[in-house]
């Protein structure tokens, strides 16, 4: 065992850096009054060397760039819980975190974006930063590729093989918003990174891979086409278009929760039967920015939010709960951060499919009134006890 480099961050969580066999970087985030010690296995494994950056291509109808990462085929699926990637190593599990943790985030083996940052390979260029001349990501033309730098972690919110977000402790919430933060400015000073994506994906109906509780975190090398959209509505709205969409929100009947610092409400035209939006009370660009304040508040809130949600039905319910935020380099004044929680259940033993309009189309037909799923989930919420840190 060894002692590493430390860093004491907000809330009084530890941050403890390292490096797997292979090269990828592994950091601990450890619990305020955290019952384990500042020594840390070292990871001896024998890895093969990481692969090759995967290569995206543009695709000229829409000028989306898509990532192919033929790698990520081969990825954990549902393995048992002695097979835990994520646990901690035993000597009969050589997983990816070598010592007992509290919340710990590393480069994900099989990544979509990754792990070249501004370099190249083969015969598709790199990513510029910022992007210039013809060579533009928005340049138009048949045939274009660009290699698939950034970066993409995961976040493993316990040590535990199952669970997620809301099963944890308000203090471990906090630990893994502090994480959270911790990772989004360092990942958005990354070379050739233009947006930061913190996500968690829960449940099989989702598509998730493994049970236990994680989230992951993308570094782009593009600014999303989801935000390139709203850049344009700023744009065509206004630059307060979030301060009045919030005032909006509030004044309406599809308030969830309001705290001092951010209220969780069904936006006025939610696509999903159960959808969600979290927003802070004021400008804030993305989890980084947040004081401790707005994070002490967050924790709680958030697992209370969460926590309903799983009210609604007598069995989990799947989502996503996806962080919205700033792209790196434009919108920093205009765009606010904002959760986005979008469930495909629609009732107890029924799903929303993405047809024939949605998936076709992108013309979203909705199953449930927002009024009225908010009304269900102010029930649900309700009947949770309350949540503080």
């Amino acid at each position: 065992m060894t002692e590493f480099r430390t860093e004491h961050l907000g809330a009084g969580v530890v941050k403890r850096p390292t490096r797997l066999a292979d090269g990828r970087e592994l950091i601990y985030f450890d619990d305020p009054g955290t019952t384990l010690g500042p020594e840390r296995n070292v990871d001896t494994r024998t890895l093969d060397p990481r692969g090759e950056t995967a290569t995206m291509r543009r695709d000229v109808l829409t000028g989306d760039w898509i990532s192919v990462a033929a790698a990520r085929q081969n990825r954990a699926f549902l393995p048992p819980a002695e097979l835990d990637p994520l646990a901690p190593q035993t000597p009969t599990n050589p997983s990816e975190i070598p010592s007992r943790y509290d919340v710990a985030v590393f480069e994900n083996r099989s990544p979509s974006f990754g792990p070249a940052l501004a370099e190249a390979h083969g015969d598709a260029p790199a990513a510029v930063d910022p992007p210039t001349g013809l060579d533009d990501l928005d340049a138009p033309g048949l045939g274009r590729t660009r290699t698939s730098v950034g970066r993409c972690e995961v976040v493993c919110f316990s040590p535990e093989h199952e669970g997620s977000f809301g099963t944890l402790s308000p203090t471990r919430a906090r630990t893994v918003i502090e994480a959270w933060a911790d990772r989004t400015a360092a990942l958005a000073a990354l070379p050739g990174i233009q947006q930061v994506f913190p996500f968690e994906n829960r449940g099989e109906a989702i598509g998730v891979t493994l049970p236990h509780p994680h989230g992951q975190i993308y570094a782009y090398p593009y600014v999303t086409p989801r935000t390139q959209r709203l850049l344009a509505q700023l744009d065509r709205e206004g630059a307060d278009l979030f301060e009045r969409i919030l005032a909006f929100e509030q004044d309406s009947d599809r308030v969830l929760l309001r705290g001092e610092h951010w209220t969780a409400f069904v936006p006025f035209a939610a696509r999903w039967p159960l959808e969600v939006h979290l927003m802070p009370h004021r400008q804030v660009a993305d989890i980084a920015e947040t004081t401790d304040a707005e994070r002490d508040e967050l924790a709680p809130l958030y697992l209370r939010l969460l926590r309903g949600v799983d009210a609604l039905y007598d069995t989990p319910t799947p989502y996503i709960a996806a962080w919205h935020q700033a792209p790196v380099a434009v919108g920093r004044d205009t765009v606010r951060l904002r959760l986005e929680l979008t469930s495909p259940r629609r009732a107890a033993d029924k799903l929303k499919f993405l047809a024939g309009s949605e998936a076709a189309m992108g013309a979203w037909i909705g199953d449930v009134p927002p009024e009225a799923a908010a009304a269900k989930l102010r029930a649900a919420i309700d009947s949770i006890p309350e949540v503080t840190l």
